[in-house]
């Protein structure tokens, strides 16, 4: 299996965003940076969406571990001190 990628940093670029207006109002008037603001929502977003990708990737490898265990116990199960 392997693991998602790490999400990429790098330079900005200019976007247009259509925002609903009393959000966008209230942010404004608390300061909020909407860039950054904006670009840590899709962060957030994009990391969701490999993460449910990666489930859906490797299911079948998950599947076959879970059965596997459920047939043989977990390896080295008998060290285990609980």
């Amino acid at each position: 299996m392997n693991h998602p990628p790490a999400l990429p940093t790098g330079p900005r670029k200019p976007a247009n965003l259509s925002l609903d207006t009393q959000l966008l109002a209230e942010a404004r008037g608390l300061g909020i940076n909407l860039s950054r603001a904006a670009e840590a929502g899709l962060r957030d977003a994009v990391r969701e969406a490999r993460a449910e990708q990666w489930k859906r990737e490797n299911a079948q490898a998950l599947e076959a571990s879970n059965a596997w265990v459920q047939e043989h116990d977990l390896p080295l199960a008998r060290y285990r001190p609980f």
